[in-house]
């Protein structure tokens, strides 16, 4: 099954970041990936500049699974799956 024209997959959840600086932005994506289940997605709302170019990064250290990144003029969607054997 594939979604190639799909803009992005449906996520379980949303946070909204915009305005919180590194690496506030990190923890609080963190544990709100602690708190849902596994294998569920978390879109992250970033700002660009440091935010966009360090959040990934130090999820992908952490572990977890960057599925997308979207440039919603103005910020940036990303889309993170908590790992089902985390």
């Amino acid at each position: 099954m594939s979604h190639a024209s799909a803009p992005a997959p449906t996520p379980d959840a949303q946070l909204d970041l915009r305005g919180t600086p590194c690496p506030i932005n990190f923890v609080r994506t963190k544990l709100r990936l602690e708190k849902m289940a596994p294998g569920m997605l978390l879109e992250v709302w970033l700002d660009p500049g440091e935010p966009i170019e360090q959040v990934p990064d130090s999820l992908i250290m952490a572990g977890y699974g960057i599925e997308h990144i979207e440039d919603r003029s103005g910020f940036f969607a990303l889309s993170v799956r908590r790992p089902v054997s985390a």
